[in-house]
């Protein structure tokens, strides 16, 4: 499942719980990074900058301040570096089920996927769940 820190993630991070504890599933978490791109310009990062440590950082805290500490499941938190897409693509493969939280903006917009969702309902193997809105799992 495809976590970055946002609120929909958040909501399909919940979903993912309620699946793993349902069909007795590990949960696997995944955030997956890329160097940011500047057109035309040399990028200057601060010295010492660990991007992956960043994103595992963000990965982490996120698990914990969704599920808490001790969320009933396992969870497996997983950093790659890559698009978002193909990395829960490749680690979603054979898994029971990807979920993935949408990144629709409201009326007309709203009735589209974010093209991380999109690209993974039209090419994984498995069963997606994308979470739209903030609509919690069942009890």
């Amino acid at each position: 499942m495809g976590v970055d820190g946002s609120e929909p993630s958040k909501h399909a991070l919940r979903w993912a719980l309620f699946l793993a504890r349902t069909c007795g599933a590990e949960i696997e978490a995944v955030t997956a990074w890329t160097f940011p791109t500047l057109a035309g310009a040399t990028p200057n990062w601060p010295d010492g900058w660990d991007p992956a440590a960043d994103a595992a950082t963000v990965l982490h805290d996120t698990v914990v301040e969704t599920l808490g500490e001790r969320p009933g499941a396992p969870v497996r938190e997983t950093v790659v570096e890559g698009g978002a897409a193909h990395a829960l693509l490749d680690i979603g493969a054979g898994s029971r089920v990807l979920v993935v939280g949408s990144r629709g903006h409201g009326g007309f917009t709203g009735l589209l996927l974010g093209s991380v969702s999109a690209a993974c309902t039209e090419h994984a193997t498995g069963a997606v769940l994308v979470v739209h809105g903030d609509t919690p799992p069942p009890p």
